[in-house]
């Protein structure tokens, strides 16, 4: 027969092994996982025209759409915004989103994916440079994304995508302005419409009518 000590270290140790198992089920739910996925192929993009209208802070939005896109792409990283300013509620969430040789080798090789301030960041060391092997299939074989979703449905949906999801996307690139009476305040904000520029202003703003999980 146990002791009375042998019985409640056994029960530490089990709320110990639970409580490891509930922040580890947490930061997952939260986070996501790094993945890789293979024969993923590049985004397809068409021309495309259409208007949708949105009412933001008393600004009235104008989304304008320059193609159609269709994504098929692994979800390296994730960055939500919460603030009620107009970007972070036209687009609550940023995606980056991989395909191709970076989608394939995002496990054998640490990208050192980041995302603040709508903003990507990643990296190769000297060794993974030499792995990769191209710079520019580095550069168009992945994108930062800023993901309109275009009811509420489609943000609830976006709300659920986590780091190493494999998803699909459609829907079109936009072009965004909005204009204030009360104090003739502007927003403008434009989507890059290829996957080969890099800094400011390179990102696709996305937006969204339909997410599937493959």
């Amino acid at each position: 027969m146990r002791s009375k000590k042998s019985l409640i270290t056994i029960s530490i140790v089990a709320i110990i092994l639970a409580a490891g198992g509930l922040l580890t089920w947490w930061f997952i739910y939260h986070n996501g996982v790094r993945n890789a996925i293979s024969g993923l192929s590049e985004p397809k993009q068409e021309p495309a025209s259409g208007i949708a209208y949105a009412d933001i802070n008393g600004y009235s939005i104008t989304i304008k759409y320059q193609y159609s896109y269709d994504v098929d792409a692994l979800v390296v990283h994730t960055c939500d915004y919460t603030s009620y300013s107009v970007d972070d509620i036209l687009s609550p969430k940023d995606l980056a989103l991989a395909w191709g040789r970076v989608a394939e080798m995002n496990k054998e090789i640490d990208f050192h994916w980041e995302q603040s301030n709508r903003m990507c960041s990643s990296y190769l060391d000297a060794n993974d440079k030499r792995k990769f092997g191209s710079y520019s299939k580095f550069i168009s074989d992945a994108a930062n994304t800023h993901i309109i979703p275009a009811n509420d449905e489609i943000r609830d949906l976006v709300g659920y995508i986590r780091r190493g999801d494999h998803i699909k996307l459609k829907g079109y690139l936009v072009n965004v302005s909005g204009y204030r009476d009360a104090d003739r305040a502007t927003f403008v904000w434009n989507s890059s419409t290829s996957r080969t520029d890099t800094g400011p202003h390179s990102c696709e703003v996305f937006y969204v009518t339909s997410v599937e999980w493959a």
